[in-house]
């Protein structure tokens, strides 16, 4: 497998692939290699459990704008609109 072969597969695992590691990574201060090795031995150790996390965290992570709280001012009463 040549070096050009290599990297279009780390690419395709690093940020095609929900990006999930790599920005649990990044928010703290870890190597995402490091991460994703933790969780495929959680996976093995628990008998593939932590899949269901990581799909639910893909999906929060694709549709975050929905999850984030909105920074609107709050009405002090009815009249104030």
């Amino acid at each position: 497998m040549s070096s050009e072969e290599k990297n279009k597969v780390v690419s395709l695992f690093e940020f095609q692939l929900f990006g999930v590691c790599s920005w649990l990574g990044d928010k703290l201060g870890i190597k995402a290699t490091s991460i994703r090795m933790y969780f495929i031995y959680l996976s093995f150790f628990t008998f593939g459990s932590p899949i269901i996390v990581y799909l639910i965290s893909s999906f929060i992570l694709e549709h975050k704008e929905f999850f984030k709280p909105r920074l609107e001012p709050k009405r002090r009463s009815v009249w104030d609109l």
